[in-house]
């Protein structure tokens, strides 16, 4: 069974009608916004800061959902109900996760992007 791609484009092509220059617009930006947010959060573990916390991560879950980056999006709900200030090893270990697949996310869009 072939792996699925870290974005369904089938997905994003709800929205976007399918328009390649439209996606590739909407890809870029997520790629700039899951770099940024998921740094954010190592700020957040250290100041101890939940309700930064949950509002990152809910971003994180509404942006990746919206373009198709399901992955992303199932490792954001998983981390939403972590506590970063009694939690901090799960909210690292939340962090790299999302890292990992983040970065796969950027990975499949710079190709995407090159094609």
């Amino acid at each position: 069974m072939p792996e699925a791609a870290p974005v369904d484009l089938s997905h994003l092509a709800r929205y976007t009608g399918g328009e390649r220059t439209l996606n590739a617009e909407v890809l870029r930006l997520f790629d700039l916004q899951i770099t940024e947010m998921v740094e954010a959060l190592d700020g957040v573990v250290e100041r101890r800061d939940a309700k930064s916390w949950r509002q990152i991560i809910h971003t994180i879950k509404g942006a990746a959902r919206g373009v198709g980056a399901f992955e992303v999006g199932e490792a954001a709900a998983a981390a939403e109900p972590v506590d970063p200030l009694l939690q901090r090893d799960r909210a690292e270990a939340a962090i790299a996760i999302l890292r990992q697949r983040g970065q796969a996310v950027q990975v499949f869009i710079r190709e995407y992007l090159s094609i």
